[in-house]
């Protein structure tokens, strides 16, 4: 007899350490690509700030920056829902939704 049931998974165990756990703040992201991997380069611009200083660099494969995408797409969601629309900021006239560049280059 076949079971076509799931399996149940346990839920993932994190670790989080102090160090990480206060966070990086940054408004400015960097976005490069090869056929194998997206690089994802977190910075922090300032005014007069001649030259921004990258904080962080994420490296993942294309499928998890899919992933990634869909999982900002329904947090995003989420949040909108329960506290309004997010403007969002350097939109070009008449495209309310696409960002000139927003800090966001690829």
């Amino acid at each position: 007899m076949e079971n076509n049931q799931n399996p149940i998974q346990n839920p993932l165990q994190v670790e989080l350490q102090a160090e990480q756990a206060e966070g990086i703040y940054s408004n400015l992201v960097f976005i490069a690509h090869s056929p194998s991997e997206v690089i994802l380069d977190f910075a922090r611009t300032m005014p007069g700030l001649q030259k921004p200083r990258v904080f962080a660099r994420i490296i993942m494969t294309p499928p998890h920056a899919k992933s990634l995408l869909g999982a900002l797409e329904q947090n995003l969601g989420n949040y909108e829902k329960q506290f309004g629309t997010i403007p969002v900021l350097g939109t070009l006239p008449g495209n309310k939704d696409k960002p000139d560049h927003m800090g966001f280059t690829s």
